[in-house]
């Protein structure tokens, strides 16, 4: 008699065990319907995305990963930083905008790995993060039309995701196919449990 009941409960373990494994993580998105903030991927590549279309240095610097790298990278990497605050600042000033300006964040794809384990090694090995991925955002611009964005984004020793606007700085090795890689497809909604 033993033996019957522990087959259901053994049987009722491991159903319970692949629906765990099913659950997707939990994430909050923005006013905008899409994710924001250090703790996904996707949060990072969007406010790096919405720095750009508010122009928004604040948002734009708190975003990008840390200086990082040996030679020059470092020095490369924070000229572009600064120049890219000169810039947005003096448009920020500017009441005209151009069609081919970003207007609005159309869709996010969810994170993904990039095909060669390169990359991702040499961050971990050389700076110590703890992952490198890049999402894909889809820009409405003030033309009408679609820009898509790649992002490299960044796991950082502190455990939180960062956007990297310029992934060739120093050798460019973290950004190595990223401009290679087949184009998303999977919605970034089918990979969380989206909440408001």
């Amino acid at each position: 008699m033993k033996p019957l009941i522990a087959i259901p409960c053994v049987v009722l373990t491991v159903c319970c065990a692949f629906a765990a494994d099913d659950a997707k993580p939990k994430i909050k998105v923005a006013e905008d319907g899409y994710p924001a903030g250090h703790s996904t991927p996707e949060g990072v590549a969007c406010d790096l995305a919405r720095a750009f279309i508010r122009r928004d240095t604040s948002l734009f610097t708190s975003t990008c990963v840390r200086l990082y790298g040996g030679n020059k990278g470092p020095k490369d990497y924070a000229k572009f930083l600064q120049t890219k605050v000169k810039t947005m600042k003096k448009d920020g000033a500017g009441k005209d905008l151009s069609p081919a300006e970003p207007k609005s964040i159309a869709k996010v794809f969810a994170a993904r790995h990039l095909s060669i384990n390169g990359p991702a090694s040499y961050g971990y090995a050389s700076f110590g993060f703890q992952e490198v991925m890049f999402v894909d955002v889809e820009i409405s611009l003030y033309s009408g039309e679609r820009s898509l964005n790649r992002t490299l984004v960044i796991k950082d020793t502190d455990g939180k995701w960062y956007a990297h606007p310029l992934p060739t700085a120093g050798s460019g090795m973290l950004g190595a196919g990223l401009e290679h890689e087949s184009a998303s497809e999977k919605d970034f909604s089918e990979a969380y449990e989206v909440q408001k």
